[in-house]
């Protein structure tokens, strides 16, 4: 890919349909992000008020002009529903490079969400974007996360040592990440296996 991202692709997968974060959908994600059991693993201040996700809207918006960020919803497609938020930022189309960040509501946690989501968005990251690098960063709680992505690949960098106070405690947060070589190793598995 080459130049500059003039709009977000609709990514699609069996269930799944990943599409431009809009205005619109500041009431759906205010119903998931202000609750603090969805958000146990992100922040101790889940938003307070639908404005605040608007705001959140228009700043990952402004972020894509920017070239630093691509929001996107996730919808589940035989509801029409938004249950999830994906995106890549710290995107650096010079360094090739992007972090990724989701949050699926509570009711659709631990139901293959992402496991069908994110093989797509890393063939769009590597394969579409050309990246040569994508991380994650987790609390170091969050197991269901730490086996998803070992089990697609992601390489444990290390521990960055009570990086986030979730209002009781200092948490912990593991680095993740993926080189293209790595990604092209295993797509190439995937077809041969």
């Amino acid at each position: 890919m080459k130049g500059q991202l003039t709009e977000i692709p609709i990514l699609e997968t069996g269930n799944f349909l990943l599409r431009a974060i809009a205005e619109r959908d500041a009431e759906d994600l205010f119903y998931f992000l202000s609750q603090r059991k969805t958000m146990q693993y992100i922040t101790p201040h889940p938003v307070e008020s639908q404005n605040d996700v608007l705001d959140e809207i228009l700043q990952s918006m402004e972020r894509f002009v920017q070239q630093t960020e691509i929001p996107w919803v996730i919808v589940d497609k035989r509801t029409g529903v938004v249950i999830g938020k994906f995106s890549f930022h710290k995107l650096s189309m010079w360094h090739k490079k992007a972090e990724m960040a989701a949050v699926i509501s509570q009711e659709y946690q631990n139901s293959g969400v992402m496991t069908e989501v994110l093989e797509t968005v890393l063939d769009y990251g590597f394969d579409t974007l050309e990246l040569n690098r994508i991380a994650g960063d987790i609390f170091a709680a969050n197991d269901a996360s730490r086996k998803l992505l070992q089990n697609y690949g992601f390489r444990e960098e290390g521990t960055m040592r009570q990086t986030d106070f979730d209002g009781e405690k200092f948490q912990d947060t593991i680095v993740f990440s993926q080189l293209k070589p790595e990604y092209d190793a295993r797509k190439r598995n995937r077809k041969h296996g």
